[in-house]
């Protein structure tokens, strides 16, 4: 199997390039915002319990993640790999994805990071949020996940270089160059398989 991280600050198109990976290198796509919106959505237990914590632009604790990865991936099982988009954010869900990999003799082949400057992130999030009517999308939440992302996830960059699984890669221009930058080292990775 192979098995993909792609993470980036919120905006970066994670959820995007993700789909085109997944469906490309024949993946399976676990997104773990597609799944609390999904519950909040439904109006689950879960859906409420994690709906003011993401409206407030936080993280949602480490446990309940992984029990709910647990859970979507063996819905999976069987498959090529998976990409995980949107987790890990934190170097403790890092730990914890290896992990959970590992109890399936598995492991993490590849992170890649999207790189895009600030003031692009904000204007992409604002229109988003007009688009889709998103209440997590505000100004002020805007600068609360920047901060996160800059304190809690850019740790994992030097976590998964040290393992000599991590690429950077320009998050601007549009859909298809990104794409095409992704592809190339997602390439490069299973070619030294």
């Amino acid at each position: 199997m192979f098995n993909l991280v792609l993470f980036g600050p919120p905006g970066a198109g994670k959820g995007t390039q993700s789909i085109q990976i997944a469906e490309k290198y024949h993946l399976a796509h676990i997104s773990t915002g597609d799944i609390f919106r999904r519950e909040i959505r439904d109006e689950t237990p879960l859906g409420l319990r994690v709906k003011g914590i993401i409206e407030k632009g936080e993280l949602v604790p480490d446990e309940l993640l992984i029990d709910l990865l647990r859970s979507a991936m063996h819905k999976y099982d069987g498959g090529r790999g998976f990409i995980f988009d949107g987790f890990p954010r934190t170097l403790r869900q890092a730990a914890d994805l290896d992990d959970l990999l590992e109890e399936d003799g598995e492991k993490v082949n590849l992170t890649l990071a999207l790189e895009v400057e600030d003031q692009e992130l904000i204007t992409r999030l604002l229109i988003r949020a007009e688009r889709e009517g998103r209440k997590d999308d505000t100004r002020e939440v805007i600068a609360n996940r920047l901060n996160v992302y800059q304190t809690q996830t850019r740790p994992l960059i030097d976590y998964y270089r040290k393992q000599g699984k991590f690429r950077a890669v320009a998050g601007q221009g549009t859909i298809e160059e990104i794409f095409g930058r992704l592809c190339k080292e997602i390439d490069v990775s299973l070619s030294s398989r």
